[in-house]
Formats: C-alpha cells, sequence, structure tokens
C-alpha cells in the first residue's frame, strides 16, 4: 500500500492503527513505524535499517525485555519495493 509518507504493510493485519513504512536507501531497506494511537513516534524515531533494528533488540533482549522483531517484515518490504518500481 501506498500514501502521501510512502510505501507501506500492517504489521498486525488485525489492527490498522499501525503501519510501518518502509524505503531503500543506498541499496538498504529502512523501515520506520507510524501509530495513530501515538503519532509522536513518527517524530520521534527516524528511518532505521535491519542492522539498527538488531542490535537494539539485542540490547532489549540483554535488559530482559522482548524485541518486537516481528514487526519489521523484510519479505514484506522487499515485495512492497520490487513491485513499486
Amino acid at each position: 500500500m501506498k500514501d502521501d509518507k510512502g510505501l507501506y504493510y500492517y504489521p498486525d493485519p488485525m489492527n490498522k492503527q499501525e503501519r510501518m513504512y518502509v524505503r531503500e536507501n543506498d541499496g538498504v531497506i529502512e523501515f520506520r513505524l507510524w501509530s495513530s494511537r501515538s503519532p509522536e513516534v513518527w517524530e520521534r524515531h527516524g528511518w532505521l535499517d535491519m542492522s539498527i533494528i538488531q542490535r537494539a533488540a539485542e540490547i532489549q533482549k540483554q535488559r530482559g525485555g522482548k524485541a518486537p522483531l516481528a514487526i519489521y517484515d523484510m519479505d514484506s518490504a522487499t515485495f512492497l519495493l520490487k513491485n513499486d518500481k
């Protein structure tokens, strides 16, 4: 799907309140979360590539938390970017 912010998919298909935007930057796929319930997330968090996401997930794991890696779907991102060209 696509809107004025760019290409996106729903990380949870049952929740249309959140969108994961994707783009390609110098050959690297990047992700950015938007939430209608927390619009400040878009402003606070910029575009992230998988290496940054995985490092953050490891830190979260070390702190005893659970990292939400499942919302960053490389297959969906690749599909959207490929079909937008």
